[in-house]
């Protein structure tokens, strides 16, 4: 209502422990998704061929232990047909990979869980804050299944993972990644009436605008990883010497095209670049001629400017140079940070907008 003062915007010791905890926890995500980078680029993520959510945290312990997960390993077609002379110790080099990536994940569940079970106990938790903590707890759960889903595609008919449950797996990280973020930030800067934010302004859509485009954009890349459509074209700006490969979209029906043909996953990862660059320029200057405008709100479009145009320069150089792994991985990591970034600017927008609802 108008003429009402928003509440005291400093944070209590409580919620400062809440925010930190969850921050910290979006911080384990960010890692987690540097390493299934790494995990996927090495081609490490069928090293283990079984599910065991408990007694998995524990690695192979002794030789016998070593040559059952390596015997394990030889019925798989990616064995067969790609790595048949992989030696021990090559084997060793990929399953800590993915044993890692494994075990992060368990680790992250239990840096969410035991705070959030402590914090229930102490009855630190408001209502409506404890059910949005538990849909995170839940969605990380679910996380852990779509993993090995995922896993469970290149285990039969395949030497990979399937691109479809490979873009599942990495969006689902991000939307967990953003959850935790926006959810930290309301508990740092409540606001009076926060939820009479569905009047929003146009910097408030311009900023939802860029989380969404980089959230497909996501969707866009894991699809180049899942079908290794880097590796197809090379040269930027062009593509092997033409704007528009001519060999693009040949797969019928077209929708095909969208998820298996390469070159039109990579075009569109390319597209979808330039688009988000054009949509973040327009914000910057949306937020700087928006009256009334906060020093922290342009700070922030100016962050989310430098960060997404960083992320498109590193993704030029990982292309020419055919995808390195130090590179790829690089890439992944940096587009988790843009991702942080572009909600943190996002809940900026939608904050100021509450308050100055209240304040008329």
């Amino acid at each position: 209502m108008p003429g009402t003062k928003p509440r005291n915007q400093f944070a209590t010791s409580n919620q400062r422990s809440i925010a930190m905890w969850l921050l910290g926890v979006a911080g384990l995500v960010v890692l987690m998704i540097v390493v299934g980078g790494a995990t996927r680029l090495t081609d490490s993520g069928l090293s283990i061929t079984e599910w065991k959510p408990i007694l998995g945290a524990i690695p192979p312990l002794s030789e016998g232990d070593w040559l059952a997960a390596f015997e394990k390993y030889k019925q798989i077609p990616e064995f067969k047909l790609v790595n048949k002379n992989i030696t021990m110790d090559g084997f060793k080099a990929i399953f800590w990979w993915e044993w890692g990536h494994r075990f992060l994940g368990r680790f992250i569940g239990l840096a969410f869980g035991l705070p959030f079970l402590y914090f229930l106990a102490t009855s630190t938790l408001t209502k409506s804050l404890a059910l949005r903590l538990f849909g995170i707890l839940l969605l990380g759960g679910l996380q852990g299944v779509i993993g090995w889903y995922m896993v469970m595609s290149g285990l039969v008919d395949r030497v990979d993972v399937s691109q479809y449950r490979l873009a599942l797996h990495l969006t689902v990280a991000f939307i967990i990644l953003g959850l935790l973020i926006w959810v930290a930030l309301d508990v740092l800067a409540p606001v009076e009436d926060f939820g009479a934010r569905h009047k929003m302004s146009l910097t408030s859509l311009f900023a939802g605008l860029i989380v969404g485009l980089l959230l497909l954009q996501v969707v866009l890349g894991a699809f180049v990883a899942g079908t290794k459509a880097g590796l197809a074209f090379t040269t930027w700006p062009d593509m092997n010497g033409e704007w528009i490969p001519s060999d693009m979209a040949q797969l019928s029906p077209w929708y095909r095209n969208l998820f298996e043909d390469i070159a039109t996953i990579q075009f569109n990862h390319r597209l979808m670049a330039y688009v988000i660059s054009v949509v973040v320029l327009i914000n910057f200057f949306v937020v700087l001629l928006t009256p009334q405008r906060r020093g922290a709100l342009i700070t922030s479009a100016v962050l989310v400017v430098l960060a997404v145009a960083s992320q498109v320069g590193l993704g030029i150089w990982t292309l020419l140079n055919a995808v390195p792994i130090d590179l790829g991985i690089a890439h992944q990591g940096w587009a988790a940070i843009v991702f942080a970034i572009a909600v943190r600017h996002w809940h900026l927008a939608r904050r100021r907008d509450a308050v100055q609802l209240q304040t008329g």
